[in-house]
This record gives structure tokens, C-alpha cells and sequence, in this order.
């Protein structure tokens, strides 16, 4: 259960209307979270055009960015972000359900090429707690993508580090789409919601 309840939609001031339409338009449903930062307003009036900017713009593809925050939101131990990218990756990033599965295998399955590898690690690295990352993951990063792109993937990383905080501290609970996504693709790997249950 939610230590804070969500808002309504008509609890909430009409200039957030857009960015609830602009989560449900990339998404595919409202999250959660979103309405319960909308208990501050203008905690969305900052976050949500920065989230956009870092998940709808730029030069690496939606799938990519999702996977990545897939990996990053797991490392963290985030069962909400981890459903909600992986739920992303498929329908709004076009990536196969069987290689968003499989995402944790992405060392050794050839699903994944080199650079989305290298992307994948540095992920998976930052998303530890103390913070993994090295320089042999820039070395990396550096065969694959411009100095642009790894800001990019360094973007999300740090994207997933706040929503990863909240939504755990928060205990948001988790919406019917991302869940049956979530439990249909991980069941393999014994996926369970955690502390995001109703």
C-alpha cells in the first residue's frame, strides 16, 4: 500500500493536465507516481519537461533509453520502475518481449550487440549502491557512442535514480498494465512485485 495516496485528476490544478497527458501518451497509462507528486505542483512543473527531455529527445532510441532504465531501476532493486520501463521498452520502443526478459542476460545472449552491451553495463554499474562505475565503462562507451550520446545514457541513468527513490520510499503502487507485462514476461526469473501491491 502507498504511504501517499495519489491524487484524483480533478483533485489536481488544471496546468498539470499536460503533463499527465504526456506520461499517458508515452506510457500507455497514468503512473502513479506522477499524481502523487502532484500533491506539490511544482515539483511536476520541473520534473516532467526534464523527464521528457531526457526520454523523448535526443539521438538514442526509446528502446534503447528504456533498457537502460530497466537495468538501472533493477540494479536499484525498483520492482515499480523496473515494470514500468520494461512495459515501455515493448510498446512505445519497439524492443521484443523476449529480449526486454532477458535483459539481465544481456552479457552473455547474443539478443545484445556490443554497444548496447557497453550501455547496458555502465547501467548496471551506476544503479549500485555505492555507485559502480569506472572509467573502463567510459573507455567502452567510447567504441560505441559520441560524448551526446553517453550524456544521454547518463541522463537516464540519473532520471532512474530519482524516480528509483521515490517510487520505492513511496511504495507507489503499481498499475494493472505494467504489472501483467511484468509478471507474463518474468515469471522465468521469479519476478515479484515487492512493496508495490495494493
Amino acid at each position: 500500500m502507498a504511504h501517499i495516496d495519489p491524487l484524483k485528476l480533478d483533485e489536481m490544478p488544471e496546468n498539470l493536465q499536460s503533463a499527465m497527458d504526456m506520461a499517458s501518451n508515452l506510457m500507455g497509462f497514468l503512473p502513479n507516481s506522477l499524481p502523487t507528486m502532484a500533491h506539490w505542483p511544482e515539483l511536476i512543473g520541473g520534473f516532467a519537461p526534464m523527464a521528457a527531455t531526457i526520454l523523448r529527445t535526443g539521438e538514442l532510441s526509446i528502446g534503447l533509453k528504456q533498457m537502460i532504465a530497466a537495468v538501472v531501476s533493477g540494479a536499484a532493486g525498483c520492482r515499480y520502475c523496473q515494470a514500468h520501463t520494461s512495459h515501455v521498452a515493448a510498446h512505445a520502443g519497439g524492443i521484443d518481449a523476449e529480449k526486454i526478459a532477458r535483459v539481465w542476460e544481456f552479457q552473455n545472449c547474443d539478443l545484445f550487440n556490443d554497444a548496447e552491451c557497453a550501455a547496458l553495463e555502465l547501467a548496471l554499474a551506476a544503479g549500485q549502491v555505492p555507485n559502480a562505475s569506472n572509467q573502463s565503462h567510459f573507455d567502452r562507451l567510447k567504441q560505441f557512442y559520441s560524448d551526446r550520446e553517453i550524456v544521454e545514457i547518463v541522463a537516464v541513468i540519473s532520471l532512474f535514480g530519482f524516480l528509483n527513490r521515490w517510487n520505492d520510499t513511496m511504495a507507489t503502487e503499481l498499475e494493472a498494465e505494467p504489472l501483467e507485462f511484468a509478471q507474463q514476461n518474468f515469471a522465468a526469473a521469479h519476478w515479484d512485485i515487492g512493496k508495490h501491491g495494493a
